[in-house]
């Protein structure tokens, strides 16, 4: 069957359904019928990629780039132009969006489009279909008025449903300037037509989705707007519903507050982006932030509802050594968040965190996903320390398989490692990359042989004790794991 127009991207995994896909085919209007969505995930052949859109025999195929696929679609795209250089291949997303004069990827594509792009690819495709080929291969227009966006949420199947992350948005944008993020390039927060987006949540929920991932990035921003969706959510919460938001840390206003307590154990999950405790850092990344208030509010979320949450540190700021990442990790990790994720540093392209590059000595990837390689306060040794840390603190610290151990280790860095959690981990995490000579692709059973062995050998348990200690876990509800980020739209 033909299909005149291709929306495409590679995914992460497979439970990440492309959101800003659906978003740019609600708003195709008359191409809807000419149109297919195909998403793939990146460890799937290039080849086999390029096969499966060739079947439909498309005129125009429009790939959304990600910072996770940026490698994967020079593949694909570079494969595709070589079998049928008469397809129009144009790209979009936030990867591609800023910079993209320089980038490979806008060197062997047709066109692309920088920005939200939900009117914007509707008007180049009427362009293209009618032999009326755009002269820049540069494209960029105005924000489209956020109140005419159709929106996408009919588009999420019945398997999308059943198997999927349901992403989706009450608002565009940010009105903090935080360097290191894209959303710090928003002019404003817009918000969507209250009314009509819950009609939207209503109707999945009727369809049977249970799970919803808010991707606005400041949910809390607005106590009148995010009272009015917990309220509706809380009106059908017996359903068993599950709800992801990012939040502003500081901003837990009382009438937030008494809707959160109402919600049962286990169906609110608050990602909270701390990025530093270090107020001169913070400072220097232009991140606002009330350090009495974040702690005051991790308490209350701790001691009065079921919140599960996810706090996030950045390592690699300018001006953030590993002394002071150390004193943040541990003073973060008494407010008892159920998961602190630690990140690092990316260069974003776009970002006006690139400023610092000179004073700081920043020097990042030029490979997907542009890590920070060394600066002045962290050289590389320290960062690929700092790397395996983050991903064995996964693996021991987040995942929940380690609960007892955890409570131990806690206790015991007050005796033994100076009053710092941070420490110990480290400790942990040297010896597992010896035992192991990597901080992935670890079975289950292998770390819990090497958490084992790691209480023998730095706390002088005996082997039936360890054993024991490793395989104990406490109760806890249990919630669904969500990814830190992805995809919003195809600009």
């Amino acid at each position: 069957m033909q299909k005149d127009i291709i929306l495409s991207t590679l995914n992460s995994r497979y439970a990440h359904a492309s959101f800003g896909l659906r978003y740019l085919y609600a708003n195709l209007g008359k191409f809807q019928e000419q149109t297919k969505i195909l998403e793939f995930i990146i460890n799937k052949n290039p080849e086999d990629i390029v096969e499966e859109i060739l079947k439909f025999n498309p005129k125009i195929v429009g790939f959304g780039i990600y910072i996770w696929n940026t490698i994967q679609m020079y593949e694909v795209i570079s494969t595709l132009k070589k079998i049928a250089p008469e397809i129009i291949v144009v790209l979009g997303g936030p990867e591609i969006s800023y910079e993209a004069e320089t980038q490979a990827l806008t060197k062997i594509s047709d066109y692309v489009i920088k920005g939200e792009a939900d009117f914007l690819f509707y008007e180049f495709c009427e362009q293209v279909l009618n032999k009326n080929l755009p002269e820049q291969k540069i494209i960029s227009g105005s924000l489209p008025d956020i109140k005419k966006i159709k929106l996408p949420y009919q588009y999420y199947s019945a398997e999308d449903i059943a198997h999927r992350i349901i992403y989706v948005e009450a608002s565009r944008g940010c009105p903090y300037k935080c360097e290191y993020c894209l959303s710090s390039l928003d002019k404003s927060v817009r918000n969507f037509d209250e009314d009509q987006f819950l009609q939207e949540i209503s109707m999945l929920i009727e369809k049977g989705a249970r799970q919803f991932k808010f991707v606005d990035r400041t949910f809390n921003l607005s106590p009148t707007i995010s009272t009015k969706i917990l309220n509706f959510f809380l009106e059908r919460i017996q359903v068993g519903l599950f709800l992801h938001f990012e939040m502003v840390p500081d901003r837990l206003p009382d009438e937030l507050k008494n809707l959160i307590k109402q919600f049962p154990k286990g169906s609110l999950q608050f990602e909270i982006g701390i990025q530093t405790m270090n107020p001169e850092v913070a400072k220097n990344v232009s991140r606002r932030q009330d350090y009495e208030k974040i702690k005051e509010n991790f308490q209350f979320l701790n001691v009065e509802t079921g919140v599960h949450t996810h706090a996030d540190l950045i390592v690699g700021l300018p001006g953030e050594d590993l002394k002071s990442f150390a004193k943040g990790f541990d003073e973060l990790t008494t407010y008892k968040p159920d998961e602190v994720q630690v990140g690092i540093l990316k260069r974003l392209k776009g970002t006006p965190i690139s400023r610092h590059d000179q004073k700081f000595s920043m020097v990042y990837s030029d490979v997907s996903p542009f890590q920070i390689l060394r600066n002045k306060d962290l050289d590389y040794p320290t960062l690929q320390k700092m790397n395996r840390f983050a991903q064995y603190w996964d693996l021991v610290g987040n995942s929940g398989n380690f609960q007892k151990v955890m409570e131990y280790f806690k206790t015991e860095a007050i005796h033994r490692y100076d009053n710092s959690l941070f420490s110990l981990i480290w400790d942990l995490s040297e010896f597992l990359f010896e035992k192991h000579g990597q901080a992935h692709a670890i079975s289950l059973q292998n770390l819990q042989k090497s958490v084992v062995a790691f209480l023998i050998n730095r706390f002088s348990f005996t082997e039936d004790v360890a054993m024991e200690f490793v395989a104990r876990k406490t109760e806890i509800q249990s919630v669904v794991a969500t990814p830190k980020r992805q995809q919003k739209h195809l600009s």
